[in-house]
């Protein structure tokens, strides 16, 4: 049975407690980002806690529901990639940019991709995640259209075509369904984007 790990201090004074409070919460975000990267793609609160070493009705002290526990996760996610999506693109013609923009959000798209998973196969229970997903591809949408010359953003479908080429739902299905390796999948990424550079020239 998970049991809560405790010291003297931490039962006997304020900060002690808060310092365990805080820890505990900390394994539980842990713990589920864990199972998720390891393909438990909907874990039980049952496994995480067992996982994180804490019982239940710790995981229900920190998180009134699973939602909740789905959107600390969320926010830990987007402080650790944030860094990374800021980044100004640093090539000069807007081919290489869609270029840098690919191979930058592949090294975010592997980073994230169980968690994706994960809310994606809960999304459509859950208000929050859902409103989560929206907005990260309009994030991604227009990021693209930053880096794209006006006369593709006037060519609607030619710059659906390219936001679609860079969406993180292309890339999990290369990965994901197609089971191409990452070298495989960044090749097949790469023909696309040259095929639809080729028709914008």
């Amino acid at each position: 049975m998970a049991t809560d790990e405790t010291t003297q201090d931490e039962t006997h004074t304020p900060d002690g407690r808060r310092l365990r409070s805080e820890r505990n919460k900390q394994k539980i975000v842990t713990a589920m980002m864990e199972l998720v990267r390891e393909g438990d793609y909907d874990p039980s609160v049952a496994s995480i806690a067992e996982r994180a070493g804490v019982g239940l009705r710790t995981v229900f002290r920190h998180f009134d529901d699973v939602d909740t526990l789905y959107r600390e996760m969320s926010g830990q996610m987007e402080a650790r990639i944030l860094p990374e999506i800021a980044k100004p693109l640093t090539e000069e013609t807007w081919q290489a940019q869609v270029k840098e923009m690919m191979e930058r959000r592949i090294r975010i798209f592997e980073d994230i991709m169980p968690l994706r998973i994960c809310a994606r196969v809960r999304r459509f229970r859950s208000d929050f995640l859902m409103a989560n997903h929206k907005r990260f591809v309009a994030h991604e949408t227009a990021a693209l259209s930053l880096a794209l010359p006006k006369e593709v953003l006037d060519n609607e479908p030619l710059k659906l075509a390219f936001d679609v080429a860079l969406s993180f739902d292309t890339w999990r299905r290369l990965r994901q369904d197609q089971e191409f390796s990452r070298t495989k999948a960044t090749a097949t990424l790469e023909a696309m984007l040259d095929a639809l550079i080729a028709a914008a020239e």
